[in-house]
C-alpha cells in the first residue's frame, strides 16, 4: 500500500516545484516507508510513497510509460488489483510488453489500452492518478466501495491531490478552513459522497473518475450500487455467497510479505480466518485486541453482549491459528502520543476516538510481525448485522438508521451534549442531516414490485453502505497506514456486494437471525457458539480508571481560556458535569462520547490550526 499526491497547473511551470511536491509526499511518509519519488514535467508533478507488498524489487513509482521515446502516461497508484494476473495476460495478448511483475504496470497499461474506462476492468481496492501529457489532462480514479482514499482541491488553473488531506495541507496555497457546512458534516456522523469537510477540499467519491482538463473539472460515476431481481432460492444463495467470499479471500491472500488476519471472534472475521486457513498450506496468524481486566469488569450494554476474547480463542483453536491477544492498559489508551497519532492519522476528529486508539494500538502491534492484515469489515452492512435492519422504529424515522439509534439512546447519543446548543442550531446539524437523507432517497434505486417493508430494509442497507461504511473504511485505512500496515477487506469485493445487496431482506435475516445467509454460508467452518453469537461491535474498555483520565482532561480544557474549542463549548453543561466530582461514565455511549468528542475537537483545532468560519 502506498501514498500518492501531486499538483497539476496549466499555467505554471512545475519543473521547479519538486520541493513542494516532495513536502506533500513527506506528509504521507507513514503510508510508504520503503521508498519516495517525484516525477515532474512542465504542467504536472506527481509524488509517491511506497510500501512494497508485491514485486518488492520492481514497481517503483511514479511509473512512466514509454513509446518511441515519448511518455504517453505517468501513473501514481495506491492499492491492490486482485485480478492483475488475468489482466496482464489479456494485455499481453493485445500487444503490451511488461517490464515488472506487479500490479502497478498492469494499471498503467490498462489506461493505455482503455483510457478512463480502464477502471471497469480493475477488481480490488485502488486509488490512482494518471497524467496524460498528450491530452494534457489528469485522471483521478477510486475503487467502487472507496476502500482506498483520494481527495483533491481545485487550485488556480489546476488541482492538488493526495491520498490524505494532510498532503494537500502541506501545499503552501491550501489552508485548513472549516465553514458551517463542513462543521455540520463533521457532527452529523454521515459521510456525504465527495464531501471533504475542509473548505475547498473534495473526496473523489467511491466508484468515480474525475478528469481535470485545462478548462474544466468533470466527474463520472462508473459504478453504483443497484439491486437486481434475485431469483436464487435459499440453497443457491448460500452457495453463491460462499463461493464469492472464498474467491475474494483467496485473491486477498496474494502477498510477498508476511500476512495475518484480525480476529474478534464474531462471524465476520471468523469466516475470513477459516476461509484463509483453507486456501493456504500454512498455519494462519491471527490477532485480537483486549483490555486489562476486561473479562472481570465487563458488563453487557446496548451494543456489547459479551467480551470478544473467549470467542476469538475458540475460533483460533478451531482452525489451528497462531493467535495473539494484544492486551491494552488504561495507560496505553490515555497516552497523549497515541491520542495525537490516531488523530493525526485521520486528519479529523471522529465520534468514537477511544475505539480509534484501541485499533491503532492493535494495528501497531500487528505491524511488528506482519505487513498485511485481512479484516472482516462491511459484513454487517451487507447481510443485515445491525439492529436498524430489523427494528421498524429505526428504519421508519425518516433519518439515517444509526442516527435514529443514537438519538434513541438519549440526549447525548450523538456526542454533542457538551457543545454550544445555540451554535448547533445555527449550524443546523439536524437540518443538514435531513437534507443529506433526502439526497440519498433521491438516488436510491427502485426495484419494481418490492414491498414497502423490503424497500425500507434495503434502504437501511443502502444507507449503511453509502453513508456509514465510508467512515469505517476511512478509519481502517488511515489507522492501518499510520502504522505502515496494509489492511485488506475481502467483503468489499464488488461482485459479492452486488449479489448480497440484491438478496431479499427477509432472506438475509431468515428466521429473524441477523446475517442468516452469511452464517449458513460458513456453517461448516465455525463452531456453533460463534455461529450463534449476536453482533458485537469493536470492544471498548470499561475500566473506571479511563473515566478518571477523561475527567482530568475535560477539566484542563474547560479551564483553559485559550482553548480553541471554547467557541464551541457549552460551559454550563460542562460545569454541571464537573461539579458531580466523579469519573466520566465509561459504560454505554452517552456521557463518554460527549467528553471524547469535545476533547477530540480541541486537539484537532490545535494540531491543524483550523480556522472555523461559522
Amino acid at each position: 500500500m502506498c501514498g500518492i499526491t501531486g499538483w497539476v497547473d496549466f499555467e505554471r511551470d512545475l519543473r521547479s516545484q519538486s520541493d513542494t511536491v516532495r513536502a506533500m509526499a513527506a506528509a504521507l511518509a507513514h503510508r510508504g516507508p520503503d521508498a519516495e519519488s517525484v516525477w515532474t514535467d512542465r504542467h504536472a508533478a506527481l509524488g509517491h510513497r511506497r510500501l512494497a507488498v508485491i514485486d518488492r524489487e520492481g514497481g517503483e513509482q511514479p511509473m512512466a510509460a514509454e513509446e518511441s521515446g515519448q511518455v504517453p502516461a505517468v501513473l501514481t497508484y495506491n492499492g491492490e488489483v486482485c485480478n492483475f494476473s488475468s489482466l496482464r495476460a489479456e494485455l499481453t495478448a493485445r500487444g503490451h510488453r511488461f517490464r515488472t511483475r506487479g500490479d502497478t504496470e498492469v494499471v498503467l497499461r490498462s489506461y493505455l489500452e482503455w483510457g478512463e474506462h480502464c477502471v471497469d476492468h480493475l477488481d480490488g481496492m485502488f486509488a490512482f492518478a494518471v497524467w496524460d501529457p498528450r491530452r494534457r489532462r489528469l485522471l483521478l480514479a477510486r475503487d467502487r466501495l472507496g476502500v482506498k482514499p483520494l481527495c483533491y482541491a481545485p487550485l488556480g488553473r489546476g488541482v492538488v491531490f493526495g491520498s490524505e488531506v494532510k498532503a494537500l495541507l502541506a501545499h503552501p496555497l491550501v489552508d485548513a478552513v472549516v465553514d458551517a457546512g463542513g462543521l455540520a458534516e463533521l457532527l452529523s456522523y454521515v459521510a456525504t459522497p465527495g464531501h471533504g469537510v475542509y473548505r475547498g477540499i473534495h473526496e473523489v467519491p467511491p466508484g468515480t473518475v474525475v478528469i481535470v482538463a485545462e478548462d474544466s473539472i468533470t466527474s463520472r460515476a462508473y459504478w453504483s450500487l443497484r439491486p437486481t431481481e434475485h431469483t436464487d432460492d435459499w440453497d443457491a444463495t448460500v452457495e453463491t455467497v460462499r463461493e464469492l467470499l472464498a474467491d475474494s479471500v483467496a485473491a486477498h491472500l496474494v502477498s510477498d510479505v508476511p500476512l495475518c488476519t484480525l480476529l474478534s471472534g464474531g462471524v465476520d472475521s471468523s469466516a475470513i480466518v477459516a476461509l484463509a486457513a483453507r486456501a493456504t498450506d500454512h498455519r494462519p496468524r491471527t490477532f485480537a485486541v483486549d483490555f486489562e481486566g476486561h473479562g472481570e469488569r465487563f458488563r453487557k450494554d446496548v451494543w456489547h453482549e459479551g467480551a470478544d476474547a473467549p470467542f476469538a480463542e475458540l475460533v483460533a483453536g478451531h482452525v489451528g491459528a497462531d493467535h495473539e491477544r494484544i492486551v491494552l492498559s488504561t495507560a496505553d489508551l490515555a497516552d497523549p502520543l497515541v491520542d495525537a497519532a490516531a488523530l493525526r492519522a485521520q486528519d479529523l476528529p471522529r465520534p468514537i476516538p477511544d475505539m480509534d486508539r484501541s485499533l491503532f494500538l492493535l494495528l501497531r502491534a500487528v505491524r511488528s510481525t506482519s505487513t498485511v492484515a485481512l479484516a472482516g469489515e462491511i459484513a454487517d452492512e451487507l447481510f443485515g448485522g445491525y439492529k436498524s435492519f430489523h427494528d421498524p422504529t429505526l428504519t421508519g424515522t425518516g433519518n439515517f438508521p444509526w442516527v435514529s439509534l443514537n438519538l434513541a439512546i438519549g440526549p447525548h447519543g450523538m456526542g454533542n451534549g457538551l457543545l454550544d446548543q445555540a451554535l448547533l442550531r445555527e449550524v443546523d446539524v439536524a437540518g443538514y442531516t435531513a437534507d443529506r437523507y433526502a439526497d440519498m432517497l433521491g438516488e436510491m434505486p427502485v426495484l419494481p414490485g418490492e414491498t414497502v417493508a423490503d424497500r425500507s430494509a434495503r434502504l437501511a442497507s443502502y444507507a449503511h453502505l453509502t453513508r456509514w461504511l465510508p467512515l469505517l473504511l476511512a478509519r481502517d485505512d488511515r489507522l492501518s497506514m499510520a502504522t505502515g500496515l496494509e489492511l485488506r477487506v475481502p467483503f468489499c469485493d464488488h461482485r459479492l456486494v452486488e449479489y448480497a445487496f440484491s438478496i431479499p431482506p427477509a432472506m438475509r435475516t431468515s428466521g429473524g437471525i441477523e446475517k442468516a445467509v452469511l452464517r449458513a454460508a460458513v456453517s461448516d467452518l465455525l463452531p456453533d457458539e460463534v455461529l450463534r453469537r449476536p453482533k458485537s461491535p469493536f470492544p471498548v474498555t470499561q475500566d473506571a480508571g479511563y473515566g478518571h483520565v477523561l475527567r482530568h482532561r475535560l477539566e484542563a480544557v474547560a479551564t483553559d481560556r485559550d482553548s480553541p474549542v471554547r467557541p464551541l463549548l457549552d460551559e454550563q453543561a460542562c460545569d454541571r458535569l464537573l461539579k458531580e466530582a466523579r469519573p466520566v461514565a465509561v459504560r454505554g455511549w452517552g456521557e463518554r462520547r460527549d467528553v471524547e468528542m469535545l476533547l477530540q475537537l480541541d486537539s484537532w483545532l490545535r494540531a491543524y490550526r483550523v480556522r472555523l468560519d461559522v
